[in-house]
């Protein structure tokens, strides 16, 4: 294995497994302080027990989040010095402010935990509301220095020399609010939907009680909702990348042919030999009319890019596909949800005739299955945000062959680091698993969550 290959392999599993715990930080706080808000109007003890359990998965996956962001953090350095010292210059505050937001929520996440009985009960809803909003910042944050990669703007080369103009340059351009509010809604979507799947699989295991129907409810309403936004904003991001990535937007839909009334394309998979993306389904215009609202404009292919500034066509193109089918699918699941319980079919909770309660169990065993949808759906999309934009590390200024470090033992910090993220993986489900059983135990003793 190369040292590039390496590299890149190794910020790939890093990214993934980060990825799980920062949409995790972003998305379950809102949960709780939702469910703590109900506490706090209705008096209902389930609600309490939500937040308490919720509140102690949501330190857990903070912890290992942290770590896995300090090792990010270090690989940027030792694997891409030369980006880091383009990048350092230029953006390199927006990690500070990232780090500010970080700080704000690990030490209102302290105040929260080991406030319950210390606060006043709106004081410690308040301790959860800046968790959710710091989370939430400190991702936004973050997606700055993504966005800057994608555009790069706000500084020149003067004599080899980096010479910032603008320190807020990447602020001011809607690439970062685009990705910001795609990013955003992708973290809520699935939490929402893993967290509605496992209690969903809860109550068909035999678990019927207020406190797992609530639970249902409330993520299911967060996703659901943040469904039906996020092709709003995906619409919105892709006209963008139409705008100022022709080619991540053309290996994106497989178009390897500039024309005008391009056709949409649902599945395929592009032969690169061949230059056309077979057995996909073609809607004759859809792409034109997607890309700029009208059916006659002229779409640019991939035969307008030399073929070594060509992303990995393949790879690109089925993570598209992925993303956009799971958010689909989620889309109409939570709308079958909603139409549900609002005319009464089957819900939980209500003694139902036979033929309602299939119905019920048809529409939680989708729930459950959807559950990982929405993280599958979030990996994807980074694939496309990354690999779309190769081979390019910082878009039409530095190639990532030439940010890589030319010191050995890459491929050997690879193999030690995938051992160190299996090893967390492994921790974290068996806390999570400790937790649950705790739970469940307390929960049929009748006591209180603690």
């Amino acid at each position: 294995m190369s040292t590039l290959t390496a590299a890149r392999m190794q910020m790939t599993l890093s990214l993934a497994f980060h990825m799980i715990f920062a949409a995790v930080g972003i998305g379950l706080p809102l949960l709780l302080v939702i469910v703590e808000g109900l506490w706090l109007r209705t008096k209902k003890e389930h609600y309490r027990q939500l937040a308490r359990v919720w509140a102690r998965a949501t330190a857990v996956l903070f912890v290992v989040g942290a770590v896995s962001g300090t090792a990010l953090a270090f690989e940027l350095g030792l694997l891409w010095p030369k980006y880091m010292k383009l990048t350092g210059a230029v953006v390199g505050h927006i990690f500070a402010l990232e780090g500010y937001a970080f700080f704000i929520e690990a030490i209102f996440i302290g105040l929260y935990l080991y406030g319950w009985d210390k606060l006043s009960p709106i004081a410690h809803w308040w301790c959860g509301v800046v968790v959710a909003l710091s989370g939430m910042i400190s991702g936004v944050l973050v997606l700055g220095v993504n966005s800057w990669m994608q555009l790069p703007v706000g500084f020149q080369m003067e004599a080899g020399k980096v010479v910032v103009s603008d320190p807020i340059a990447i602020f001011k351009q809607p690439v970062w609010m685009h990705m910001a509010i795609h990013s955003t809604l992708s973290c809520y979507i699935s939490v929402a939907f893993a967290t509605a799947g496992i209690y969903a699989f809860t109550w068909l295991r035999g678990r019927r009680d207020a406190y797992t129907r609530s639970a249902i409810v409330v993520s299911m309403g967060v996703g659901a909702v943040t469904a039906f936004i996020q092709p709003i904003s995906g619409d919105s991001l892709a006209k963008f990348v139409f705008q100022t990535q022709s080619t991540k937007f053309a290996a994106m839909e497989g178009n390897f042919k500039t024309q005008k009334y391009a056709p949409l394309r649902i599945g395929g998979f592009p032969d690169v030999k061949a230059r056309e993306t077979k057995w996909a389904i073609e809607i004759p215009g859809g792409l034109s009319f997607l890309a700029a609202h009208d059916f006659s404009t002229e779409v640019p292919g991939l035969d307008q890019t030399p073929e070594s500034d060509w992303p990995n066509v393949e790879l690109t193109h089925m993570a598209f596909q992925v993303m956009v089918g799971c958010g689909t699918l989620l889309m109409f699941v939570g709308l079958w949800f909603w139409v549900s319980l609002w005319r009464g079919w089957g819900w939980p909770l209500v003694y139902v005739p036979a033929a309602m309660n299939r119905a019920q169990n048809w529409l939680l065993w989708a729930i459950v299955v959807c559950g990982p949808m929405g993280f599958l759906a979030l990996e994807a999309g980074w694939v496309v945000t990354e690999v779309g934009r190769q081979p390019w590390i910082i878009h039409k200024v530095m190639r990532t062959r030439d940010a890589v470090t030319p010191a050995a033992g890459v491929p050997e910090m690879f193999y030690a680091f995938g051992l160190l993220y299996l090893f967390l993986a492994f921790t974290v489900v068996m806390v999570l698993w400790q937790m649950g059983a705790t739970s469940r135990r307390m929960a049929a003793k009748g006591l209180k969550s603690a």
